[in-house]
């Protein structure tokens, strides 16, 4: 007894047979060009717009902060006997933590300078640091900065170095929310 065979499928037909000029082989989507992304994927085909800083990450939270002249801060470091510093850094932690509701804070800023007194310049110069990359800028100040504050006071200029990069990089960030009132207290 014989089976009875079925015909030979047909042969496929050649590529450019009866097709539009956007479809690929056999009716297929050609793919996309490289750099984009597939069809369908849904994303962006073009890199996106350059989005200003405070569209990024939102306007600031809270209040602007003193500009603290650095001369004058440094004369009220030596009169006070280093007692000027404990107020500096109470201040200046309080008011970035109020600003961008981030950060150790006044209180804690103090006792981490009392406690561990090498480890403030760090925290204090990479607050600073965050808040400009908080902007979508790049940050004048880094933890690395207060290398110049330890091991530094070996040459006995780097912690003034340490000292003048971050307040004045504070007091910039300050001024480029319009700010131009100073304090000392």
């Amino acid at each position: 007894m014989s089976v009875p065979q079925s015909p030979p499928p047909p042969p496929p037909p050649p590529p450019d047979a009866g097709q539009p000029e956007e479809s690929g082989p056999y009716g297929y989507a050609p793919p996309p060009p490289p750099g984009y992304p597939p069809p369908g994927y849904g994303g962006y085909t073009q890199p996106m717009p350059n989005v200003p800083a405070h569209a990024q990450y939102g306007p600031p939270q809270g209040p602007i902060g003193q500009i603290r002249p650095t001369g004058m801060i440094m004369l009220l470091f030596f009169v006070t006997l280093g007692i000027w510093g404990f107020v500096y850094y109470f201040q200046t932690h309080e008011e970035m933590k109020r600003h961008t509701g981030e950060g150790v804070g006044g209180v804690l800023a103090v006792v981490i300078a009392i406690i561990f007194g090498l480890i403030n310049p760090f925290l204090l110069s990479h607050e600073v640091g965050q808040m400009y990359a908080r902007r979508g800028q790049e940050p004048p100040v880094s933890p690395l900065t207060a290398l110049w504050f330890f091991p530094g006071i070996f040459i006995l200029v780097g912690p003034f170095i340490w000292f003048i990069q971050t307040n004045n990089a504070l007091n910039a960030y300050w001024q480029g929310f319009g700010q131009t009132r100073t304090t000392l207290v």
